[in-house]
């Protein structure tokens, strides 16, 4: 990464942290994008650069920051080689909610189950899954690529559905769920 993308980078993850505490009140929403703007002291020309739709666009970073934390918590684990393919797509999946706050998940998906940016939620999804994918080192580039991703997709859409209602201890209905699902579909 170049200088300029770093700084890019950096400005970009420090208006998500300033809007982060306003997106339970606001929404991933134009409220708490100036919310973000102005905690933060960033320059508006700057955050409208970096996210020229706003709150949408906080919303789709937060998301893919979540995939990017997620492969790199799975590259610093050195016990994955010991564990069956199931268990790796399991734990993946894991590590994604349990590095995710609740109520800015549960904001995001409110936001992109609208049909003006329904398309956009699914490809968020499908992002996900990639993410997952590459990060055990899928190499397929047949029809298995897309019948990985979409399976695991729907694996994906419907545990963080069960997480966001899951009150159990240490959501432990959840990975119950979670390891459910997979053995559905494996």
């Amino acid at each position: 990464m170049n200088e300029g993308e770093k700084s890019m980078a950096e400005a970009k993850a420090r208006l998500l942290a300033a809007a982060a505490p306003h997106v339970p009140f606001d929404g991933w929403s134009q409220t708490t994008f100036r919310a973000a703007i102005s905690d933060s002291q960033m320059p508006p020309g700057l955050a409208q650069a970096l996210f020229p739709r706003g709150g949408i666009d906080l919303a789709v970073e937060w998301h893919r920051a979540g995939d990017a934390g997620m492969a790199e918590a799975l590259a610093r684990r050195n016990d994955l080689g010991a564990l069956k393919f199931r268990a790796r797509v399991a734990l993946a999946l894991r590590l994604r909610l349990e590095a995710t706050d609740r109520e800015l998940l549960r904001r995001s998906s409110a936001l992109f189950s609208l049909p003006a940016h329904a398309a956009e939620g699914a490809g968020l999804i499908w992002a996900t899954a990639d993410a997952v994918w590459r990060a055990l080192g899928d190499g397929s580039r047949d029809v298995n690529w897309y019948t990985k991703r979409a399976t695991l997709s729907a694996v994906w859409g419907a545990s963080v559905l069960f997480w966001l209602g899951d009150e159990s201890e240490g959501q432990s209905a959840t990975w119950d769920f979670l390891d459910r699902r997979i053995e559905n579909v494996m």
